[in-house]
């Protein structure tokens, strides 16, 4: 990982964690050149016992709760799942790629900040 690239991904992980989550997902989808996606509290309809979502249709990550909000993990998950629909026009991303895309950014972060 080259180091501009380790500095922005560690950047985004901690925007989330001091809530600033609105600027991280700005941040997020100008890099990758999509749409910001809107961002809601609370599950939809048929979405129950998951911690966060992607829904298309309205390119909105949802989340369970407010403590939900500020977990880099949650965040970044969803986000490959807007990501991955916005730039193929359908869900192409699996559960696998997202887990590894949100991971990718949290070790840049436990890189730059020197955490174990």
């Amino acid at each position: 990982m080259h180091s501009n690239d380790l500095l922005f991904k560690a950047k985004i992980v901690q925007l989330i964690l001091v809530g600033q989550v609105e600027e991280a997902l700005y941040m997020l989808s100008r890099h990758y050149s999509v749409e910001t996606p809107r961002l809601m509290v609370g599950m939809p309809k048929g979405h129950h016992g998951k911690v966060g979502c992607y829904v298309p249709k309205t390119k909105t990550i949802h989340v369970v709760n407010q403590e939900k909000i500020g977990d880099p993990f949650v965040i970044l998950h969803e986000f490959y799942h807007h990501l991955r629909t916005t730039v193929g026009g359908k869900h192409k991303g699996t559960e696998k790629k997202a887990d590894e895309f949100a991971q990718e950014f949290i070790e840049a972060y436990r890189k730059f900040a020197n955490i174990a």
